[in-house]
């Protein structure tokens, strides 16, 4: 930050690579989804900037409508100040101090988990110039009539006392009861009909039973009445063929203020509308019982009530879905209200195109298909909220009923008197009181954060034509539609263009149980307590341990452990290379087989995390990089090339490692920025214009497999012999004399310095057969160890027989892949040429083992 390495300016000589960030709510503290999807964005940006990309990652916060006023609100609350007894301007003044005060935190957070933004472009979505973004989208979108205003079902959050869209509501299965209420007919003394409802508190809203006219049972109530049970109210039975014969008694109460589809059928037979609850989901004075009383209380209340008065038959206990708000957890009721709507049908049609026809690619394609069917069954979008903080409704009501919206209230005024003669003043204009859905803000992000003035009309500055479209989005599937979709359409109606190339859905961070990672549930670590443990760097690396795109990550501490141990298992390898005496004169030839390796090896690696990243598997390009740095170079390279105690190293053979620590080190830096850079600074006086973020990604060269497969065949024979001295109780310490029947002896004698070093052999031979000795095979090489006691023959010949056995199943599973066309034709070439390799090398094996186990008897 110091060195201004996270910031980007246009430069028309290098190619950008953009990410903005999923604002998080300015109300909000760093959790375990926020470090996961945060890491990978730095993870992809470090990666470019390395590429040599102008990489540009622009953070900032969501103001968060109903989140930040409910903080507020409760703040207030705990000072005995009512929001009522503000007036809205006294209340904004309070939401913007405490917005100074705590809007910042997870931003600071962030910067610890080492986020590599350009913190100078930080945006807030209710800074000065994104506002007047949102509000000349608006003017814009009810000039072309894509906006307006009517009264429509909506969904209510009666907690936050606010509409909300379709997406705000999250569906949970829930355990209630299903009420069993008999309504008795108008006109008969003893004849009733049995109706079942979840809700009978919303009885006194019923203006119609209705029964199907395919229904027998019912035929002969066409045209009757029904009373209310408790108000005694007669309301109509009619006939439609929506109500389902087979689920609970056949019959439906219609509520058409209290239940969406109740409100369509009341549409088409024309029937009364009385809403009973008030906006804080109490009974109000339509209801004539219980008023006051709290809608679940009252539904309990009731329930006594009916049995009371035995109209209650019986009551079961029932699953059914039931709509949450996601902001507050309260159940969302179904309510007729005036609100402001954007009509989606035709404005959403490019942005379907865009993802159908793979111009914008989701990872992984699975959400496709949900993205489509929710595109081709969206609804009209409720964007207006009954808040004070958020963008104000540019709407301006007359005193003549009518409205006018523009971008200033004094556009309203000369627009007002255009429209309607010059007979207003100033005074009589009274803006919209609803503030815009946070949504309708953040849709705009990745246009606005580079150039608002666009969407008055400006030719796009030099910023937006350079950064825009981004590169990648990194977000959560649960706001593909919320955020994702809705960004979609706006490039494509503001810029006629693409916002982003790739969507890179996450998944849900979840607890060994299984349950989302949440503060209510106490099950979620503080991810700046687990970076104090066990380093930003462990922590970054144990979230990506096991977090495939789209699929949920089941966190363990574990993991992050596994970081840690990581990281110290990079910081012992870089001390015990720079431990090392030097000497220029010493030879370094029985080193040039493993440099030869590592440097093949490596290339191999590089070229797989590459292919990796390529296709979004960012989990996979850090497990190749992990098993590169812990088995490849610390557990095999540095041990093949390490000096004898207190003996020096060649210089040709130091210089090299060093250039190999290098290399992985800038592999490993995006994945872990703070050890990585330190040790690149410790290993040489570099100073800053020299950092290691700033140095070039590792250059792809071509790579031969033959020294690569021979090492494998040689680290094998390593194995091996440590596993004999282990089975058969030997020292480490004790030399052991080697033989080999092999058809490639040249490949032991490159590695016999190596094999003498790491299996601790005194001499290796090569012959057909060696009597008292215990033999294993390496492929299809013959390994003879010759030992000073006799061998049991009978354990040796069972041990082999094992070995063949095991082999042969191998064999049979590596067949059964290679016969199934399906995997030939659509597997990449050079899986199925890997496939055929294990074929043919388990057969070269069975068939040494089963001529050793002749030469046994």
């Amino acid at each position: 930050m110091e060195n201004s390495f996270f910031s980007s300016k246009v430069d028309p000589e290098k190619e950008p690579y953009t990410i903005v960030i999923p604002p998080p709510n300015v109300t909000g503290v760093l959790h375990m989804g926020h470090m996961l999807n945060n890491t990978i964005q730095d993870v992809l940006i470090r990666k470019a900037r390395m590429e040599g990309k102008n990489a540009c990652w622009v953070p900032g916060t969501d103001h968060a409508s109903i989140a930040t006023e409910a903080k507020v609100v409760a703040m207030l609350k705990e000072k005995g100040i009512d929001k009522k007894s503000l007036s809205r301007d006294e209340f904004l003044e309070h939401a913007w101090d405490w917005k100074n005060k705590y809007g910042g935190i997870i931003l600071e957070q962030l910067q610890k988990l080492g986020a590599s933004c350009d913190w100078d472009r930080t945006k807030f979505t209710m800074d000065e110039d994104l506002s007047r973004a949102v509000i000349s989208v608006f003017v814009d979108l009810h000039k072309k009539g894509k906006i307006y205003r009517g009264i429509r079902m909506v969904n209510w959050d009666p907690q936050g006392k606010t509409a909300l869209s379709d997406d705000e509501v999250i569906m949970k299965e829930v355990q209630s009861k299903l009420y069993y209420i008999h309504y008795k007919i108008e006109g008969s003394e003893n004849e009733t009909l049995t109706i079942a409802t979840t809700r009978p508190e919303t009885i006194m809203a019923d203006v119609a039973i209705c029964i199907n006219p395919n229904d027998d049972r019912f035929s002969h109530l066409k045209g009757k009445k029904a009373i209310i049970p408790l108000i005694g109210r007669a309301i109509p039975i009619i006939e439609d063929e929506y109500v389902d014969m087979e689920f609970g008694t056949g019959c439906l109460k219609v509520t058409p203020a209290h239940d969406l589809n109740d409100y369509e059928l009341g549409v088409k037979h024309k029937l009364e509308v009385i809403d009973i609850l008030n906006d804080d989901g109490s009974l109000n004075e339509k209801a004539q019982i219980l008023i006051g009383e709290d809608r679940f209380v009252a539904r309990k209340k009731i329930a006594k009530l009916l049995d009371e008065a035995g109209q209650l038959d019986k009551v079961e206990d029932y699953k059914s879905n039931v709509g949450h708000s996601e902001r507050t957890d309260a159940v969302v009721e179904p309510k007729l209200s005036l609100q402001w709507f954007l009509k989606m049908e035709d404005i959403t049609k490019p942005a379907l195109k865009a993802v159908m026809e793979d111009i914008i690619q989701l990872y992984p394609p699975k959400f496709k298909n949900m993205y489509r069917a929710w595109m081709e069954n969206v609804r009209d979008w409720c964007i207006s909220r009954q808040l004070w903080w958020g963008h104000r409704i540019p709407a301006y009501h007359l005193p003549n009923g009518e409205f006018v919206v523009a971008a200033t209230q004094a556009e309203a005024l000369k627009l007002a008197n255009e429209k309607f003669g010059d007979q207003f003043t100033i005074e009589d204009l009274k803006q919209d009181e609803d503030v815009l859905d946070t949504w309708f803000s953040s849709w705009l992000w990745p246009i606005s954060v580079f150039d608002s003035k666009v969407f008055e009309g400006d030719a796009p500055n030099a910023d937006l034509r350079y950064y825009y479209p981004t590169n990648d989005l990194v977000t959560a599937p649960e706001i593909l539609f919320f955020w994702v979709a809705r960004m979609i359409i706006a490039g494509y109606e503001y810029m006629g263009e693409k916002p982003f190339k790739n969507v890179y859905l996450t998944g849900i961070v979840r607890d060994k149980q299984g349950r989302k990672m949440s503060k209510s549930l106490g099950n979620s670590p503080d991810p700046l307590e687990l970076i104090k443990q066990y380093g930003a760097d462990g922590v970054r690396t144990g979230m990506l341990f096991s977090s495939p795109a789209g699929n949920d990550l089941p966190f363990d501490e574990k993991l992050v452990e596994q970081g840690r141990n990581f990281a110290n298992k990079i910081w012992n390898a870089f001390r015990l290379i720079k431990g090392w005496e030097v000497d220029s004169k010493i030879s370094g030839s029985e080193n040039k087989a493993s440099i030869h390796w590592f440097e093949n090896r490596f290339q191999e690696a590089l070229a797989e995390i590459e292919d990796h990243f390529d296709k979004f598997r960012i989990s996979d390009a850090l497990m190749t990089t992990y098993k590169l740095v812990w088995d490849d170079f610390c557990s095999w390279y540095l041990e093949m090339i390490k000096p004898a105690y207190q003996q020096p190293i060649d210089e040709e053979t130091y210089e090299k490692t060093i250039e190999f620590l290098e290399d992985i080190l800038r592999i490993l830096h995006p994945f872990m920025p703070f050890l990585t850079e330190e040790i690149w600074q410790t290993l040489n006086d570099r100073g800053p214009g020299h950092a290691l973020i700033v140095q070039n990604w590792p250059e792809k060269k071509s790579y031969d497999t033959k020294p690569i497969a021979e090492a494998a065949q040689v680290f094998e024979l390593v194995s091996q012999v440590r596993n004999l001295r282990s089975s058969k109780g030997m020292s480490p310490k004790e030399t052991l004399s080697l033989s080999i029947n092999t058809q490639q002896p040249e490949l032991y004698i490159s590695y016999q310095a190596v094999l003498k070093k790491l299996g601790n052999l005194s001499e290796i031979n090569f012959a057909e057969k060696v009597e008292n000795a215990v033999s294993f095979l390496v492929k299809a090489d013959e390994c003879f160890v010759p030992l000073t006691e006799e061998i049991d023959v009978e354990k040796e010949k069972e041990s082999l027989s094992n070995e063949l056995e095991y082999t042969k199943g191998f064999l049979a599973s590596v067949m059964k892949k290679l016969s199934n066309e399906r995997f030939v034709s659509g597997a990449p070439a050079a899986v199925v040429e890997n496939e055929k390799k294990k074929q043919a090398d388990a057969e070269a094996k069975i068939k040494t083992l089963e001529e050793a186990l002749t030469k046994l008897g």
